[in-house]
């Protein structure tokens, strides 16, 4: 699971660098999906709701930065 996360930020990322307009539909999508996982795990009781929906956020998180670094790499090319 956590080979898949870091292989689908790696992608984005490039897919950023890239593609950058063309990027934000797949992270969006990405981050959409996650947040179903999150919310559903949130509805759990007390602390195991928070535990549950944490992982969930947290890739959400990974995923945005990763598409941002790409495109941000992009826009420092010289060209």
């Amino acid at each position: 699971m956590i080979f898949g996360i870091v292989g689908l930020c790696v992608l984005l990322a490039v897919l950023a660098f890239l593609v950058p307009r063309l990027s934000r539909h797949p992270e969006r999508g990405t981050q959409r999906t996650l947040g179903v996982g999150s919310r559903a795990g949130g509805k759990a009781p007390g602390i195991l709701g928070r535990i549950l929906s944490k992982p969930f956020r947290s890739t959400s998180k990974a995923v945005g930065r990763s598409g941002s670094a790409g495109r941000r790499a992009r826009g420092r090319m010289p060209f």
